[in-house]
């Protein structure tokens, strides 16, 4: 079915009208709310900056309280109205929006507007369409700053929106909440998983003194660094190339083939494990590499070191916060030595969950990257409303 005969489908014959945002609703422009107003109760509050990282698309209660004196000083959000950020770092953050749908009235401050929907329009309906590929290409016009993007309520009130009857706007609401509702449910099972998995870990990975042989990583470990810059990657480069970071890098020589696993020397991932590789690699000057010996089945140490080395090398660092590496704080990391036949037996078991809560090609964030897509075509789907040339 094509896209236009879905959406004749959905219309039934009904009109879509385009305004302008300002057209449909006000908007109000917040004022300001520093962090340090915030109490334990009091008067629910929407700090912009949480829209980024804790609410999702509505919300029914705030994390944030301010005092009743400080409410006073703010700009009101009701229940329906629509929050939308101004101001952010990151281009496609600005404009991200919630619905609050809290019983009790809340505030809110600067770098967010307050979009109070009219009658025509509902504001659940409003706050996906600011998702989509059609606003987001209108709000780039009015995109203002460099290292810090702005885009004013005077101007978010120039952007278009289609306007269709109420009963479509909640028929797209509603088949728009099943896909958000159902990567709400897979995301929450994510996280209970982990969950599950760093118990069952710590539970697998603790032995005492007279169950297991111990020695140092290094008895039972090569350890030693990458000779290359980040500057050197190629980025059509033959082989990967770990430098301290999460993301791989590529390179058109490698320094070593084998099985071993990787760690930033300093930067913020210090003492983080976020590699374990198996064929030919470049590595980092300031990146360590540890390559078990026939003692040990290296992912069982992979394993071992992810749930311990990070604590270990704060607890025998002489200062409070450690910014990088030495070999000698490699060298003396205790490690037990049980049977290979165990260790395999862990691995097998570990190695399931670990897949299960991290594998982009199976598992669980594989079905929430799937699901995301699916509910990214439908949205943009929903909302290619078809727009009169004279518009």
């Amino acid at each position: 079915m094509s896209e236009l005969t879905y959406l004749e489908k959905l219309l039934d014959g009904a009109e879509v009208e385009w305004k302008l945002l300002g057209e449909v609703g006000e908007l109000v422009r917040g004022n300001g709310l520093p962090k340090k107003d915030f109490t334990e109760s009091g008067t629910p509050a929407i700090h912009y900056g949480q829209i980024y990282t804790y609410y999702g698309l509505s919300t029914t209660s705030t994390k944030s309280f301010v005092s009743p004196e400080t409410a006073k000083k703010l700009k009101k959000v009701n229940k329906g109205d629509v929050v939308i950020t101004n101001t952010s770092e990151n281009y496609e953050d600005v404009g991200k929006a919630l619905v609050y749908l809290g019983e009790k009235q809340a505030v809110t401050g600067g770098h967010a507007t307050i979009f109070k929907p009219s009658k025509i329009i509902s504001g659940k309906y409003f706050a996906y369409f600011t998702q989509s590929n059609l606003f987001s290409s209108q709000k780039r016009k009015y995109a203002k700053g460099t290292k810090v993007i702005d885009v004013s309520a005077t101007d978010m009130a120039k952007i278009l929106i289609p306007i269709p009857p109420l009963a479509v706007q909640n028929k797209v609401v509603q088949i728009l909440d099943t896909f958000t509702t159902l990567t709400a449910e897979l995301t929450a099972e994510l996280l209970a998983r982990k969950k599950q998995y760093v118990y069952y870990r710590d539970q697998l990975l603790t032995f005492n003194n007279d169950e297991v042989e111990w020695k140092t990583l290094d008895e039972v470990a090569v350890i030693g660094t990458g000779s290359h810059n980040t500057q050197d990657a190629l980025e059509e480069g033959k082989y990967i190339f770990y430098a301290r970071g999460r993301d791989p890098l590529r390179l058109d020589v490698f320094d070593f083939d084998e099985t071993a696993i990787i760690t930033a020397g300093d930067g913020a991932g210090v003492g983080k494990v976020f590699h374990y590789t198996q064929g030919k690699y470049a590595l980092h000057q300031r990146a360590y590499r540890i390559v078990p010996n026939e003692l040990m089945e290296p992912r069982f140490v992979y394993h071992y070191i992810v749930a311990n080395f990070y604590r270990y090398i704060h607890k025998v660092s002489v200062s409070s916060s450690v910014t990088s590496l030495r070999r000698p704080m490699f060298l003396n990391f205790p490690i037990p030595i049980p049977p290979l036949p165990e260790q395999q037996r862990i691995v097998n078991i570990l190695d399931k969950f670990d897949a299960l809560t991290t594998s982009l090609t199976e598992g669980l964030p594989h079905e929430i990257e799937l699901r995301q897509q699916q509910y990214e075509y439908y949205r943009e789907l929903l909302l290619s409303f078809p727009k009169p040339e004279d518009v």
